[in-house]
């Protein structure tokens, strides 16, 4: 069962609504997503690219710029060094198509996930050195290569990081006199942090950093480098404008929250995506069969991302950088294909995966867990994180999918609002020979041995009470069925790009009587009715998802509740709006 509750955040709506010519409604709607202050608002209605930050506010950003520059007139071979998923694939792309236009001697070279693991190692340090390079540049990846850039510096190379993710840190007691050695009264806990000792690290994460905006990916930071590098260098930035098509590919594929310099990033990028002159992302929008005229977030998160993705899962991501690289058309349906085939071997792994770790679930005493622990050995460990999602949405645990792997166990895990992930892992780091993460995501390696103490000690640790373990559901307002005009659903657009961090809006009406349910669809996936308030008001309804659940309860009450998004529903040059539904219940 889910636990339904509205967001009531206060201001002063009917004000808001004068000042910016919007209804109320969208008023109510940004305060929701705590869009609060007049700048904030001017930034979120209509904000462009003229409002991005300047990359030079970047710590660190005019020494790598400053580097590069260098590098790039005496001639010396500079090596790109990403990572395996969309955010480094991408982010690759942009240095490499970057720095090449400006005349610099580049490569690149990207870790393999089962060989290499994740970000620069002293393998990849050695390859660069046997091949004569001179200058690495790392991104999406670097921040906590320490050692491996200790290495490399050693070796006689120039590094520099550019990077999103958080820095490594140690922390300390201290005490008020100065003993470390017991915690006496009026102590603290003094955290320093771990900078890897490159030329230059470019990441908005460091804490002498005083760029405004944080949530940066990876291929956004490293196109801030290039249009820096652009800048000092006397050329024009328009040339470069082309790559925040795949700087909005990064940041949906990463999961970044779409606020702040995001929204503006993927709004002009999936505008520039549609008419794309990379032969690669057209091959692949066409293979996929994607609207291009009406690409949304949704598109890129589900269809097009999982392709690019697929390559770094279950080949090598060099095969997605070759298609952003393709320069021709038969070679980029070549690869567009490749990738989708790649990807819908994924999908039957994963359905797989999912399946055996929900028939384990319920067949053991695994259901009786708040953490779910499952061991699936011969599960491919780059689809855990996957199979872990999907669990975790249907029973609402925390879930951790284990796999078997060359040196051990790996798994991969993913959380509930109330359970802080890596914090609890950290409880019983001793278990782990590797782990890390954050809040809602986590990765980690064990011995086989350790498998099942794992999950005994992780539940023990949990203190995760009843109500933790219960959906919710959070309502933007409730909205009558007069409210649903074409007027309004026109009007949301405003609110895009939706995906994390600026959910699309969910409203609520109850008191509902459902007229005609049908299932419909090739895949009998569908289900259409219409809703009848008690005014007599009538509005078309549609549900995907557990149809036939759905079904059953609308049949067995006579009134229903709903959430739900409005829409218009064109079909054979006729519109008619409907509610879009998502969450029901029977009426209490």
């Amino acid at each position: 069962m889910e636990k339904w509750f509205v967001t009531m955040k206060k201001a002063d709506f009917q004000a808001i609504s004068r000042k910016y010519h919007i209804s109320p409604i969208l008023a109510r709607l940004m305060r929701n997503r705590d869009v609060i202050t007049e700048e904030e608002i001017e930034f979120y209605l209509n904000g462009t690219i003229a409002d991005l930050y300047d990359g030079m506010l970047m710590k660190d950003m005019d020494v790598a710029v400053e580097i590069i520059a260098e590098k790039i007139r005496e001639g010396s071979a500079i090596r790109i060094i990403g990572d395996y998923d969309i955010d480094g694939v991408n982010a690759t792309y942009i240095l490499q198509e970057g720095l090449a236009k400006l005349g610099a001697d580049v490569d690149t070279d990207i870790p393999d996930r089962m060989k290499d693991g994740y970000g620069l190692n002293r393998m990849l340090i050695d390859r660069a050195l046997d091949e004569g390079i001179d200058t690495i540049i790392t991104c999406d990846n670097g921040i906590a290569a320490v050692e491996e850039i200790a290495y490399g510096k050693a070796q006689g190379m120039t590094i520099v990081v550019t990077d999103h993710h958080e820095v490594p840190y140690t922390e300390e007691y201290v005490d008020g006199i100065g003993d470390t050695s017991e915690r006496g009264e009026g102590g603290t806990i003094e955290r320093r942090y771990l900078l890897p000792p490159a030329d230059a690290v470019v990441d908005p994460h460091r804490a002498d950093c005083e760029y405004p905006f944080k949530g940066l990916c990876g291929a956004a930071v490293a196109y801030k480098l290039v249009e820096a590098l652009y800048e000092v260098m006397q050329r024009d930035v328009d040339d470069i404008d082309y790559l925040m098509e795949n700087v909005a590919l990064a940041t949906i594929g990463d999961v970044m929250d779409l606020i702040g310099e995001n929204r503006i990033f993927v709004k002009q990028g999936l505008e520039m995506l549609k008419r794309t002159g990379n032969q690669g992302l057209k091959a692949l929008m066409e293979c996929t069969g994607v609207p291009v005229e009406q690409l949304s977030a949704y598109h890129v998160g589900f269809i097009i991302g999982p392709c690019i993705n697929a390559g770094g899962r279950l080949d090598t991501a060099k095969r997605a950088l070759e298609l952003l690289n393709a320069k021709t058309r038969r070679e980029a349906v070549m690869l567009a294909e490749d990738l989708k085939a790649l990807n819908d071997s994924r999908k039957e792994m994963t359905e797989k995966g999912v399946e055996q770790a929900v028939l384990q679930i319920e067949q053991t005493s695994l259901k009786e867990d708040k953490v779910l622990v499952v061991y699936l050995p011969d599960c491919h460990e780059s689809i855990a994180g996957i199979i872990a999602g999907r669990i975790r949405e249907r029973y609402y645990r925390p879930t951790f999918i284990l796999t078997q792997a060359e040196d051990g166990v790996k798994g991969s895990g993913r959380s509930i609002e109330g359970y802080h992930m890596f914090e609890e892992m950290s409880k019983c780091r001793q278990l782990f020979t590797k782990f890390g993460g954050h809040k809602l995501a986590a990765g980690l390696s064990l011995p086989s041995t350790n498998v099942a103490r794992f999950r005994k000690q992780i539940n023990e640790l949990a203190q995760l009470s009843e109500d933790d373990l219960i959906p919710k559901v959070s309502i933007d307002m409730p909205l009558p069925i007069p409210y649903i005009t074409e007027e309004l659903v026109e009007e949301l657009k405003r609110l895009e790009p939706f995906g994390k961090g600026n959910q699309k809006p969910l409203f609520a009406e109850r008191n509902l009587r459902v007229i005609a349910p049908r299932i419909i669809g090739k895949n009998h996936n569908v289900l259409k009715f219409q809703v009848q308030d008690e005014n007599g008001n009538r509005m078309e309804a549609i549900y995907f998802g557990e149809v036939q659940e759905c079904l059953y309860t609308i049949e067995h009450s006579r009134r229903m509740s709903f959430t739900y998004y409005p829409s218009v529903n064109e079909f054979r040059g006729e519109k008619t709006l409907q509610m879009t539904i998502v969450n029901y219940r029977a009426q209490e």
